[in-house]
């Protein structure tokens, strides 16, 4: 259906009846009709209609701009409502990690959901190569990986995520306002568990150096509540340890060890329109996150 307010405007546009009533299916008398619907509405004449054509009358000048804004906004709603339709009970799948899953996406998918609320989400956890596999598998339809290690797929950078080396409260090295990786290599050392690429081993191997590695753990928090029982000490993520440092000692490393965190998926174009409108979402919005 196009309204009366449509009609006018591609009559104006056209200067010919026959034309628009072809082009949006109406009879020649029914495009007539609205356009005298609407010139009473306005109470004046708002087309002079002449055998050379049509022109709009003085009165139908002034009007002309407004009946354009309404048009316009009403071709803004329906596009509107042709993307609420596509949201509409969709479920997004992102691939994530801890320090994404506690610090980043839920304000985000709060926020997402106030403007689309029937969309659900589905968060994998996983490591960067399982990431990019669940990705090219179609598992997930983007998610979050270290852009340094992971190739092959579209990627955009996102945020710097620089490891800090934490300990127990009293250990000896928490006098230090900085420490380095040949302090942290002599200590007894819980390496948070990365897969195939891990930042701090990579570091470490740069430096020559060979850490003394008594556990390898895949959990952020299980590493927090081994470091705060003595158990070693450890480097881990800066957005991780946000709130969580009562009972330990967080201190930067001196090498700065740190991941380039990239938004990735296969092809944009055949994405979801609800993944694609979260991802635009996140972009646009990640910096508020971020300071809060």
């Amino acid at each position: 259906m196009v309204s009366r307010y449509g009609i006018f405007c591609k009559v104006i546009e056209n200067g010919n009846f026959t034309k628009v009533a072809k082009e949006v299916g109406y009879s020649q008398s029914a495009i007539s009709q609205s356009i005298k619907a609407l010139e009473q509405e306005l109470g004046t004449i708002l087309i002079d209609r002449k055998k050379e054509g049509i022109t709009l009358t003085d009165d139908g000048k002034s009007f002309y701009p407004y009946i354009q804004a309404i048009f316009h906004a009403e071709l803004s709603l329906k596009q509107k409502q042709q993307e609420m339709k596509g949201l509409e009970h969709s479920v997004i799948r992102i691939g994530t990690f801890t320090s994404v899953s506690r610090n980043i996406l839920p304000q985000l998918m709060k926020s997402f959901k106030s403007l689309y609320p029937t969309v659900n989400f589905v968060l994998k956890q996983g490591e960067y190569t399982s990431i990019k596999k669940w990705i090219l598998h179609g598992e997930i339809d983007f998610g979050f990986v270290n852009s340094d290690v992971v190739s092959g797929i579209n990627m955009e950078f996102l945020y710097r995520d620089e490891m800090m080396a934490v300990l127990p409260k009293h250990h000896k090295l928490a006098n230090l306002p900085i420490i380095s990786l040949d302090q942290l290599a002599k200590e007894s050392f819980i390496l948070l568990d990365e897969g195939r690429h891990s930042v701090i081993m990579h570091a470490f191997t740069d430096y020559k150096l060979e850490p003394q590695i008594e556990y390898k753990v895949y959990d952020d928090y299980s590493i927090l509540a081994m470091v705060k029982q003595g158990l070693g000490i450890s480097a881990m993520y800066s957005l991780v340890l946000n709130g969580f440092e009562d009972g330990l000692a967080i201190r930067p490393i001196k090498e700065h060890p740190e991941r380039n965190v990239a938004l990735a998926w296969q092809n944009w174009d055949t994405m979801s329109l609800a993944s694609r409108k979260f991802v635009e979402f996140i972009k646009e919005n990640f910096v508020f996150v971020q300071e809060k």
